[in-house]
């Protein structure tokens, strides 16, 4: 699998950024390869999310989508105070 860890500070409510999530992957349908995400609520206000895909092309074929490229910059990237870290990689089981 691969996928994306997301490390960021929230500038809204986190249940503002679901329902955004939410809202987006209605409008768009599932993307190819989509494994799964999750939301790390850290004690010190950070989030870290965590998103796995089957495999890198279905990862760099969203990434590289203008559409979710446009959704970033417009919706998501406006909730976070500054911006995020980025780590793209291998996910595997310990």
């Amino acid at each position: 699998m691969y996928g994306t860890l997301m490390i960021g500070r929230p500038a809204v409510d986190i249940d503002k950024m679901k329902e955004a999530t939410r809202a987006w992957a209605d409008d768009r349908g599932e993307a190819v390869g989509f494994v799964d995400e999750r939301v790390l609520m850290a004690d010190d206000g950070r989030i870290a999310v965590a998103v796995r895909f089957a495999s890198r092309e279905d990862y760099e074929r969203l990434a590289e989508d203008p559409k979710q490229d446009a959704w970033w910059s417009e919706v998501m990237a406006p909730m976070l105070d500054g911006e995020p870290e980025w780590i793209d990689g291998e996910w595997t089981d310990l």
